[in-house]
């Protein structure tokens, strides 16, 4: 299963699996990326790092670590 730091930008992915633990996994989620959730992979910084994405309607910011973490489809 892939993650969502190696999906390309101007791609919609569904997350199937968080994970981490802990406080990491409790704030990817206060952020409203959930099990289920569509994510749109706007665009990534020019050296990578990091990532924009569209969740629920809003825009955020994610460091490649912790998109790392996300796994999609």
């Amino acid at each position: 299963m892939k993650t969502l730091k190696e999906v390309p930008c101007g791609t919609a992915v569904i997350v199937k699996k968080l994970s981490g633990e802990g406080p990491v996994k409790r704030r990817i989620m206060d952020m409203g990326i959930t099990k289920g959730v569509e994510l749109f992979v706007r665009k990534t910084a020019p050296l990578g790092d990091p990532i924009e994405i569209r969740v629920r309607g809003y825009e955020l910011s994610l460091r490649k670590a912790d998109a790392e973490r996300i796994e999609v489809e």
